[in-house]
């Protein structure tokens, strides 16, 4: 990739359009940064429409389809997956778009790529693959996104990666906020973000489209992880009550007659999204028409989060979180298939450090000697583009062997 930008800011090659109703403060097509390698633009699609609809074609999402969220595939085909997750956060963050007069077509791109450069087995497989590279500069999701929509993903013939908008790559990158302040310099960065050639604005906020994907991320991952955690029967209705947020919720789902506990789950926690996207649309306004916001760039450059919940709702989400840390994701029963799972990743990684030859041919080439940074580099993007069973199948042609989850 070239050092420097192609197009230049604002520009965007071919026909824009612009939605009806949208807010003066909300991303504008037409006034998009563009794209780092210049392309006539879609004859009926916006920049934006056509950033999600090269999300959704990419290998990288597919494979999210087979990538754990809290629950390893093996354990049923009821739970949440990665992909799943994605599309239900980009459900929420349409919603919320439209309410607030936002562009909905970017806030549904950032919305299913957000999870792009998870690695296989969720945290715990991010936290292994971090381990194994923390003498070549660590891992980072949201590094391995960025690499994937602009280095990893070969579909076209002129470029590597999808060539995406300034806009969706900027928000990709800072969907949770500034990455460079006052207590953290350039040097905390990780790799792929620090040495991409285009400016993302690092030390400002994304534009309202990223916020509310970020604020729909949570949204959707606490109740349906409050919704697989009870039906994989880690914890009850029941020890919700006392819960902030839940517990009402709960209490008063379960006075109803006549309902079975799938539906008394289903009515509860589709009363608790409602009350969280109602309390995050009333504080986005509030705080919208206390900035006043005239453009997406003020909105980056306001100093805070325009898209927020209230305070009090913040503090009762955290209350709730904590209840599924302590009650789901630190159960026995996940915290043992993630330890095994980590070690299978750790196992994996190490024999094709020291024998690159391992790997697929196309993925041999981008190697060098073993041990070497470049070695590392390729065999991280290699294990971290992996779905839960393919890594468990790699394991067994490494190996030999099944690993027993």
């Amino acid at each position: 990739m070239s050092k420097t930008p192609i197009n230049p800011p604002g520009r965007l090659l071919g026909p824009q359009f612009e939605a009806p109703g949208r807010a003066a403060f909300a991303a504008q097509p037409s006034q998009s940064r563009g794209r780092y390698w210049p392309e006539q633009e879609s004859s009926t699609r916006t920049c934006y429409q056509r950033d999600r609809d090269r999300i959704i074609h990419s290998t990288a999402f597919r494979r999210l389809k087979h990538k754990t969220q809290v629950f390893v595939q093996h354990e049923g085909d009821y739970y949440r997956t990665r992909l799943t997750h994605s599309l239900e956060v980009a459900q929420i963050a349409r919603s919320l778009s439209r309410v607030l007069g936002l562009d909905e077509d970017l806030a549904e791109a950032l919305s299913l790529s957000h999870d792009l450069g998870h690695p296989p087995f969720g945290h715990a497989g991010e936290a292994a693959l971090d381990s194994c590279m923390k003498a070549f500069g660590g891992f980072d999701h949201n590094a391995q996104a960025l690499s994937l929509v602009t280095r990893l993903e070969h579909r076209y013939a002129d470029f590597d990666g999808l060539n995406l908008t300034w806009e969706t790559l900027e928000g990709l990158v800072k969907h949770n906020g500034p990455l460079i302040g006052p207590a953290r310099g350039r040097d905390s960065l990780p790799d792929a973000i620090a040495e991409f050639p285009w400016d993302l604005e690092l030390s400002t906020h994304a534009g309202l489209e990223a916020q509310i994907a970020s604020l729909s991320d949570d949204i959707a991952y606490v109740n349906h992880d409050i919704d697989d955690g009870l039906r994989a029967g880690l914890f009850d209705w029941q020890d919700l009550l006392d819960v902030p947020l839940a517990g009402p919720i709960f209490q008063d789902v379960s006075r109803l007659p006549k309902l079975d506990r799938g539906r008394l789950i289903g009515e509860a926690v589709r009363r608790l999204i409602t009350a969280m996207v109602s309390d995050l649309v009333a504080e986005t306004q509030r705080r919208l028409a206390a900035a006043r916001p005239h453009s997406a760039a003020e909105v980056r450059n306001h100093g805070a989060p325009l898209a927020a919940f209230s305070e009090r709702f913040r503090s009762a989400f955290l209350g709730l979180k904590e209840f599924l840390s302590r009650r789901m994701y630190r159960h026995e029963r996940v915290l043992l298939v993630m330890a095994n799972a980590q070690r299978a990743l750790s196992e994996l990684f190490a024999a094709f450090m020291a024998d690159p030859a391992l790997l697929p041919k196309d993925w041999t080439d981008e190697c060098g000697r073993p041990g070497e940074a470049r070695t590392a580099r390729a065999v991280c993007d290699y294990v971290a583009g992996m779905t839960d069973r393919f890594l468990l199948q790699e394991y067994q042609r490494i190996f030999q062997r099944e690993f027993p989850l």
